[in-house]
């Protein structure tokens, strides 16, 4: 009986809070229009703003998409963890510390699962960077104007380096400084490679300095500094790989070499 009244009350809980909001208006219009007027009361003190605008969703829908998932799924699993806990006769107040830890833990997922998305992007930007550096390099090179050369490797290359570019090329379409367009790419991705890159483009272009040479520079620079982030990541490798070595493989090896000793002389003791 205790069971089916709680799983009941699992399921009423969604239709309640529906039912709180006007009887004459649409629930779902209304919790978009509350969730939009909360968002815009409350100070984004966590950063989902900034980084969602790096991975490229910076609507306000996209904010209140990822608010409302994070909250609904740490008040389901708290929910969840509730009813499982007073399902197994625990008291209602005993329940409440672990299902509040539980939606709380959910929540911190969510947030470091975002932060994941943006550390493997930024990854995959920076080790994107020496060929497309290069790509511009060689546009530019041919004859092409920055504009062109980017516009380029925006069509031709697939990746997020090129989808940047491709934001870029939108922004000046709309009417913007090619110069203001960079500096907000480099403000948006944030990578000290790509910032000093823009810095690099947009000092050179306002102050009428080649291209080519800086561009170069940079190119050579960004595959000195690839090949010392894969040599590290190697380092790194080694040194995780010793664990077994050290900890499982030589251990057995070194009781496989003593064993038949002390086999014998065992024997000879008895």
């Amino acid at each position: 009986m205790i069971t089916t009244i709680l799983i009941a009350m699992l399921f009423a809980v969604p239709g309640g809070l529906l039912f709180i909001f006007d009887k004459d208006a649409d629930p779902l219009k209304e919790l978009e229009r509350r969730a939009k007027a909360s968002a815009a009361q409350v100070r984004d003190k966590s950063g989902i703003h900034l980084r969602l605008e790096e991975l490229g969703r910076s609507s306000e829908v996209d904010y209140q998409n990822f608010r409302i998932r994070q909250i609904g799924f740490c008040v389901a699993s708290a929910t969840m963890a509730m009813v499982l806990l007073m399902v197994s006769n625990h008291a209602l107040l005993t329940s409440l510390l672990p299902a509040g830890l539980v939606g709380t833990l959910v929540f911190v997922l969510i947030d470091k699962q975002l932060t994941g998305q943006v550390k493997a992007r930024r990854q995959i930007i920076e080790a994107e960077f020496p060929a497309v550096v290069e790509m511009l390099t060689l546009a530019i090179a041919a004859g092409e104007t920055p504009m062109s050369a980017m516009l380029r490797i925006a069509e031709s290359a697939d990746g997020e380096l090129s989808k940047e570019f491709a934001r870029v090329i939108d922004d000046v379409r709309t009417g913007e400084p090619l110069y203001v367009c960079l500096d907000a790419m480099g403000r948006r991705v944030k990578s000290v490679m790509i910032r000093r890159f823009i810095d690099a483009i947009v000092t050179a272009t306002l102050r009428g300095a080649p291209l080519i040479e800086v561009l170069t520079r940079h190119a050579v620079e960004a595959r000195a500094n690839q090949r010392n982030i894969v040599m590290n990541a190697a380092g790194k490798a080694e040194i995780s790989m010793m664990i077994p070595v050290v900890f499982l493989i030589l251990p057995i090896s070194i009781l496989f070499a003593l064993w038949p000793s002390l086999t014998n002389l065992n024997l000879f003791a008895s």
